[in-house]
């Protein structure tokens, strides 16, 4: 079996290097050879360990490759050449989550019965996607909760444990290669939530796009909030989540607080880790490398090795193909929810923050006011709420702002319990 690498990168050559290195017990497993035989780059290579050419013409127009595997990135030109050549009944592997997150609909309907593989675009080495079509396939899926994004659970993890600020953890993530020169992509959520919608579709059949979900990232999390979950035994982690209610689906993209003995509360540094709850297993947990060339790799061989065999892929995407499941809109998320308010230290501040939560039907479960510094006429306090939905607290986040005594951004996090 012939195949063409389509962006000859870290993840591209680490996929090349393990074809060879491993080809004999590869070989032994599909009963196949896989032999890598061009790749794309966008400039030329010294050492490939294969032909590398800049022209992508070079490549599509030859008839005896088996085999495309896309890890250019991108969404546009990627779509656009694997609409080729899925056109043309050719097998196509992916690690592109973003790619999946905006065209799964029009890829699945391209490829009908011809091999598409994209166990790499969620969660690096962990085969999750193999899992919730295969392992679980016999469970209802009640939850999915996980740390999809290795950049944020890094920070997070070095910000407890080290007490530090935000932007000194993300300028140390950046000198050891975890977070990009420029980070956006991950630390506000939207690698995370790429990835959730492709796990939900195939859950759930819900096919929705990142813009109608909740997506929120971590760069407002401050020392002053690691340091309350803390005091009260919570971890912060930022999390995707997706979990049936009233026969709605719920997904979210945020940071989060949970009790710190719970399974995912433990995961730290740049894994990943997915929780799934279905109705005959029970909760079962998944953790591993969530990102690097040899993780990413990893995934796109074995689907190669899945082509090799020619296993039928009863469903590229969800079984739910006329599901009656409908995203839960966002105002009814019904959680227990996390403040962070710095206000004037005067009499009645308190009292009037209790009384407008009182009109919005959001009880207190937890109070706590940090001491404040001498000569400052501010205080910090911090509140943890019985549930109330997404609708109450986003209304009384608005009227607060409106308070004179409210001095700086008020921040919000939810907590999953």
């Amino acid at each position: 079996m012939k195949v063409a690498i389509l962006g000859y990168g870290t993840v591209g050559s680490a996929v090349v290097e393990t074809l060879l290195k491993n080809q004999d017990l590869i070989k032994a497993r599909c009963d196949e050879e896989i032999i890598p035989v061009i790749a794309l780059a966008r400039s030329p290579k010294k050492n490939a360990l294969i032909p590398v050419v800049c022209d992508i013409d070079e490549i599509l127009e030859r008839e005896d490759i088996d085999v495309f595997v896309e890890l250019m990135g991108g969404i546009d030109l990627p779509f656009e050449l694997i609409s080729k050549i899925l056109k043309r009944k050719k097998a196509v592997i992916t690690a592109n989550k973003a790619l999946l997150a905006y065209h799964r609909d029009e890829l699945e309907k391209l490829a009908q019965d011809t091999a598409f593989g994209y166990e790499a675009s969620v969660a690096g080495g962990i085969p999750i996607i193999k899992i919730l079509k295969e392992g679980l396939s016999a469970n209802n899926i009640f939850s999915i909760k996980g740390i999809l994004n290795g950049t944020s659970n890094y920070i997070l993890s070095k910000m407890a444990e080290d007490n530090a600020k935000f932007q000194e953890v993300l300028k140390k993530a950046q000198e050891l290669g975890y977070a990009e020169a420029d980070p956006t992509f991950d630390i506000e959520g939207y690698d995370a939530a790429h990835k959730l919608l492709i796990l939900a579709n195939i859950a759930y059949g819900l096919r929705v796009k990142p813009e109608d979900i909740l997506i929120e990232g971590i760069s407002r999390v401050s020392d002053e909030d690691i340091y309350f979950a803390k005091e009260f035994e919570y971890t912060i982690k930022h999390l995707g989540i997706a979990k049936i209610k009233d026969e709605k689906i719920e997904l979210r993209v945020h940071p989060a607080m949970l009790d710190k003995d719970k399974m995912l509360a433990k995961v730290d540094g740049v894994m990943n880790a997915i929780s799934v709850y279905g109705d005959i297993l029970g909760e079962s947990l998944y953790y591993g490398a969530g990102a690097g060339g040899k993780a990413t790799a990893s995934a796109v061989i074995a689907d190669l090795i899945d082509i090799a065999r020619k296993e039928k892929n009863s469903a590229i995407f969800g079984y739910l193909n006329d599901t009656s499941y409908k995203l839960l809109d966002k105002d009814e998320i019904y959680t227990r929810y996390y403040l962070r308010l710095k206000v004037l230290d005067k009499i009645g501040v308190l009292s009037k923050i209790t009384q407008l939560m009182s009109e919005h039907q959001i009880s207190i479960d937890t109070f706590l006011q940090k001491s404040k510094k001498e000569k400052e006429d501010c205080s910090t306090l911090f509140f943890i709420t019985h549930q109330t939905y997404e609708k109450n607290i986003q209304i009384l986040i608005q009227k607060l702002k409106e308070q004179e005594f409210i001095k700086s951004d008020i921040f919000m996090m939810r907590i999953e319990d």
